[in-house]
């Protein structure tokens, strides 16, 4: 069974591939030939990029647990977040070209340093490699959690392509209002996009199911990161989990927000979320009945 079920993910994954040549894996729908070395708003090309790869303590507990999220950062994102705190990697696209046996030796070496699941960081762009990778990495002895991290920005028919090869999802939810989506992301269409996503990813994997030392196995965590100025559309985002998806949603309310990259140009968001307003927030969720709230 575990052949037949491998043998058809590996078809729909080689037709993912396929589509690399007019490229519409992600909603820019760019239509580049990145098998041919043409490159589009993300700057992917045909091999996946990374930047780096490590044990991770420092992400929610219920994925670091005591020996870490074992990360791996993918150079390049279909987004533009003006105030983006990894911009090195996002926009400057720094990092090394490696080949899927490559990509493998990565996830199951991270296995090997005992990390409680494979964290794929930025993985939108990138998903025929990842996941030729990780069905290689299957068939050679990796058996922990995958984590697809994103900014939110993922077609929701590419996910259902996907089904059954991602464990934990940990979408971003950024925006809720579309003006706010392209002055900060250049990507309008993104509440829309977002919601699809969450929902379908919600479908897949359900709420937070749990493994050894109290590390989530599968479930769908959300991130909703404070913005100055975009406070009300972090109540908005809540409103949408709580009435369209779960009460019981595992939700991690970040206020790690600091102005960086091109922040500065927007005075707006020149400065950080203060105590009064994260705690209010809070409360809000919790008024929603919204039960798992991760606070940091």
């Amino acid at each position: 069974m575990t052949f037949v079920v491998n043998y058809h993910k590996e078809n729909i994954i080689n037709h993912l591939w396929d589509r690399l040549a007019d490229c519409d894996l992600c909603p820019r729908n760019c239509g580049v030939n990145r098998l041919r070395g043409e490159r589009g708003f993300c700057g992917g090309g045909t091999l996946a990029k990374v930047a780096s790869f490590h044990p991770h303590r420092g992400e929610e507990f219920l994925l670091s647990g005591s020996q870490g999220s074992g990360t791996i950062f993918f150079s390049g994102c279909n987004m533009r977040c003006v105030y983006c705190q990894n911009y090195s990697i996002s926009q400057r696209r720094e990092g090394e070209e490696l080949t899927e046996k490559e990509l493998t030796r990565i996830m199951l070496y991270l296995q090997n340093r005992g990390c409680h699941n494979i964290n794929l960081v930025t993985p939108s762009h990138f998903i025929p490699q990842i996941f030729r990778s990780l069905l290689k990495a299957r068939e050679n002895g990796l058996t922990i959690p995958v984590v697809y991290n994103t900014g939110g920005y993922d077609k929701k028919e590419v996910l259902e392509k996907i089904e059954g090869l991602v464990d934990i999802y940990l979408p971003d939810m950024k925006y809720a209002r579309e003006e706010s989506a392209y002055k900060y992301s250049e990507a309008q269409d993104y509440p829309r996009i977002n919601r699809e996503a969450v929902r379908e990813m919600f479908r897949q994997v359900g709420e937070v199911e749990w493994g050894e030392e109290g590390v989530a196995k599968r479930g769908l965590i959300v991130r909703i990161l404070i913005i100055p100025s975009l406070e009300d559309e972090a109540r908005e985002n809540l409103r949408f989990l709580a009435e369209n998806v779960s009460q019981n949603v595992f939700i991690s309310l970040m206020r790690q927000y600091r102005p960086c990259y091109k922040a500065d140009l927007f005075p707006e968001l020149s400065r950080s979320v203060d105590e009064r307003t994260y705690r209010e927030i809070v409360a809000y969720a919790r008024e929603l009945g919204l039960r798992n709230l991760i606070l940091q």
